[in-house]
């Protein structure tokens, strides 16, 4: 019989418009300080919505080599490789055959890309023609750049991979990542997700699908996951990044344990008119491939965008996976703070959970403040929660019909 390793995860970086380092994303969850407010990444006077949940007080210069150059990166790939170093700096190692092993995967969930520099490109060409189009721009805008800048800062021995898979995109990368440390193709990896979706044109496509609150008056209260008065999320920017390694070698090398990666499925809705359908079968599947069932849940970190269909569906089908244990088990959205950064939003939740399990809280569903009476279960309202977490799951949907699940475990719990 093949070994199947544990994998834990014993590092992470994360940029998130609530915060940048795993101190100030996690203060800010946990008191409810919004990340959302007005864009100011382009003129925005002219749409119907005009906030956003912006990354602040980045400098990509202050994480990526000058001689990268790191203005000719797209957004997304300055975050992934940004919350890169902070993971490898957070998990204590150093970039150096020592620390890294051949071959170290490195594999990044994107959802729009590098929008940015397509738009940019675009209007270059409109303005000076084919000859006035940046000869860097075809490798910054392609969907792998961020994997690849990674990668050729570690050097030969890096593996590059890109998923995309709309917003599951970076829970599924980690989970990619996570079943070749657990066969033993790779013994340390690092994965996540990064998106930087805020630009003109990107956003004004984002409002014409009703996917972006028009509650501009008030930023911060506009994303309100589960909320009667909620009238569509909120989106944002941002990355996370993990290291994860076998959890024989981070008990050798002495590595702090976040937690333990114990199973995941990814399943696509039943049909069009079935929305989020899918997050029953893929919950199902990932608790048994955790070998765990439903009553060993002590808390669901919730997909929950603020979306007024998409937030009581998945409501629904938690009900369904649960009966009525879904009453008694509490559950939260963090998208109240950090809006829907796509990609990066499971990566976020994952990096709140791995919080949650060393601090024993839950982090509050901010801006729920009166339930939809069709999402009538326990969303730890407003306040944190002090609560004994051994056993996790998280749900993340994205456009298309795609739905994943991960159950994770605190450190020595399983």
């Amino acid at each position: 019989m093949l070994k199947r390793n544990r994998v834990v995860i014993t590092g992470m970086g994360i940029l998130a418009p609530n915060g940048i380092g795993n101190d100030e994303f996690w203060e800010s969850l946990v008191t409810g300080r919004s990340g959302i407010g007005p864009i100011t990444l382009f003129d925005a006077s002219d749409l119907k919505s005009r906030i956003a949940g912006e990354v602040k007080n980045f400098d990509p210069h202050d994480y990526i080599e000058p001689e990268l150059k790191p203005k000719r990166m797209a957004r997304h790939t300055q975050f992934a490789y940004a919350a890169t170093m902070l993971a490898l700096e957070d998990a204590g190692l150093e970039i150096s055959e020592a620390d890294l092993p051949s071959p170290t995967p490195i594999i990044v969930g994107v959802s729009t890309s590098a929008m940015d520099i397509i738009e940019r490109s675009i209007s270059d060409f409109d303005r000076r023609g084919g000859n006035g189009m940046s000869p860097t721009a075809v490798g910054a805008l392609t969907p792998q750049a961020a994997a690849n800048a990674i990668a050729d800062r570690i050097g030969a021995r890096a593996h590059a991979a890109t998923v995309s898979s709309a917003c599951p995109s970076g829970l599924d990368a980690v989970a990619l990542a996570a079943d070749m440390v657990r066969s033993g193709a790779a013994e340390l990896a690092i994965a996540g997700g990064a998106d930087a979706p805020i630009t003109k044109h990107t956003f004004a496509a984002f409002i014409a699908t009703g996917l972006s609150s028009c509650r501009n008056r008030e930023p911060e209260k506009a994303s309100r996951p589960f909320d009667i008065e909620r009238d569509s999320g909120v989106i944002s920017e941002g990355a996370g990044m993990f290291v994860l390694e076998t959890l024989e070698r981070a008990e050798a090398r002495g590595a702090k344990i976040y937690l333990e990666i114990n199973g995941y499925a990814r399943q696509r809705d039943r049909g069009p008119d079935d929305p989020a359908s899918g997050l029953a079968d893929s919950m199902r599947l990932a608790l048994a491939n955790a070998g765990r069932s439903e009553n060993d849940i002590d808390y669901i970190s919730a997909y929950g965008p603020g979306h007024p269909v998409l937030d009581a569906a998945e409501v629904r089908y938690i009900k369904e996976v649960f009966g009525e244990r879904a009453y008694s088990i509490p559950i939260s959205s963090i998208k109240g703070v950090t809006g829907n950064p796509l990609a990066a939003g499971g990566p976020l939740q994952l990096a709140a959970c791995a919080l949650s399990f060393r601090d024993q809280i839950i982090a509050p569903t901010t801006n729920c403040e009166l339930p939809d009476p069709e999402c009538d279960l326990d969303f730890v309202p407003l306040r944190a929660r002090k609560a004994k977490l051994d056993c996790i799951l998280m749900n993340v949907r994205g456009l298309g019909g795609s739905a994943s699940s991960l159950v994770v475990s605190r450190p020595n719990h399983r």
